[in-house]
């Protein structure tokens, strides 16, 4: 009796962190709801009902399976993921670089009718590269300095190669390097340098891009790799107008930022209802960029916030897995995956609510997508494989603590 229980045990489908797979399923089930009442304008202008909501479903059905079946990987075989994974995410984002633009920026690579979004996989590739370098260059101290030079070469290569289609990819993906290498233990001296440098940076090109002329943008937007610059510029801009007249408010120029601020201002506090949004029909990307407007509108300030609170808790309990782990590497993947996510979140929910420029970034795991959505599951099933093994090793100890 005891044999079998050990068995059924053992060979259980949901392992890792049940909290995990609690949140990873309550994001499903939004997911599948919200994009079915967001994506109802383009199903009424394609005739097809039902398309959108089942071709969604099941890029979330597949990466389901995928997050099943990778967390049943143990974690060791993830160091695996930078030695293949880098050269592979440079060749796509170079051959992506000259593929056909859609809205101005060439990010899709199809093969075989095929689309993927090969920055969804550079970055993750990017994260699991940082975590091997900071797990395996240590000492006493921490990292070591040498540690530090690896780690800006190879984010400053893929994520040069990411910024001139997707700038803000690129700078969220860059942000968790910085804050992994603050984890890791990197040097004072270098990190505060690299901030340094960052702020200097972002600040004059904020200020250049907000105050050049139309002239000068379009000037510079000609030069190679230069083209998505009007558009940063025009989107900056438009949050730095602060309050406007209602008189000469222009809602045609501000379409996106204007529709969702009404959702948001119209929710009340339980919201219209699922399927019941009026601004799904006036926001260009309601089932995608804003996404958590449509669910603040029909599930109401309870619903925003509970979906806030998700990712929120996948940070904490990723945090938790991290600080029992015996090894370095599985600690810094799990936290490196974990911030991408939650910070990729947050950002989608402050462009939706107006605290941020429009960036394009779609909710994780929630948002109509394919790329983003199944590559996003394996992510998850990274992070449940390392708590797999982090729980058995702390089994094992408390097993040789026992009297």
């Amino acid at each position: 009796m005891v044999w079998s229980a050990n068995k059924i045990k053992k060979w259980s489908l949901f392992e890792g962190d049940k909290v995990i797979w609690i949140i990873l399923m309550f994001l499903a089930m939004v997911s599948i709801v919200e994009v079915y009442s967001a994506s109802s304008n383009m199903s009424y202008k394609t005739g097809a009902y039902w398309k959108p909501v089942l071709q969604h479903a099941s890029y979330l059905l597949v990466g389901i399976v995928a997050t099943l079946v990778i967390h049943k990987i143990h974690c060791r075989y993830f160091k695996l993921i930078p030695v293949f994974g880098l050269p592979l995410s440079v060749l796509l984002l170079i051959v992506t670089m000259f593929t056909e633009k859609v809205n101005n920026a060439s990010r899709w690579f199809e093969y075989a009718g095929i689309t993927f979004q090969p920055s969804e996989l550079a970055k993750g590739v990017l994260v699991a590269a940082t975590a091997m370098i900071l797990s395996s260059m240590r000492d006493e101290a921490g990292a070591q300095k040498r540690a530090f030079n690896y780690i800006l070469c190879i984010t400053l290569i893929i994520c040069g190669l990411i910024a001139p289609e997707n700038f803000s990819t690129a700078a969220m993906t860059f942000l968790v390097i910085l804050i992994m290498m603050f984890i890791g233990g990197i040097p004072w001296k270098q990190l505060g340098l690299l901030v340094g440098v960052l702020v200097i940076a972002a600040t004059s090109s904020f200020s250049f891009l907000t105050m050049a002329s139309d002239e000068t943008l379009g000037a510079i937007g000609k030069m190679p790799g230069m083209h998505r610059v009007p558009t940063w510029a025009n989107r900056m801009k438009a949050q730095d107008e602060g309050d406007v007249d209602a008189k000469s408010y222009d809602i045609s120029k501000n379409l996106q930022t204007a529709h969702a601020k009404i959702a948001i201002a119209t929710c009340n506090v339980v919201g219209r209802g699922p399927g019941n949004s009026v601004e799904r029909d006036f926001l260009p990307q309601p089932f995608s960029d804003f996404i958590y407007a449509i669910i603040i509108e029909e599930l109401g300030l309870f619903g925003g916030t509970f979906v806030m609170f998700l990712y929120i808790v996948l940070l904490f309990r990723s945090a938790r897995i991290a600080n029992r782990c015996e090894r370095n590497f599985p600690a810094f993947l799990v936290m490196g995956l974990a911030l991408m996510l939650v910070i990729q979140a947050l950002v989608n929910m402050a462009v939706a609510v107006g605290v941020f420029p429009v960036t394009g970034q779609p909710l994780p795991l929630i948002s109509k997508g394919g790329t983003s959505t199944m590559i996003n599951c394996a992510y998850i099933g990274i992070i449940l494989s390392i708590s797999r093994s982090a729980k058995k090793s702390e089994e094992v100890t408390d097993e040789l603590a026992m009297p």
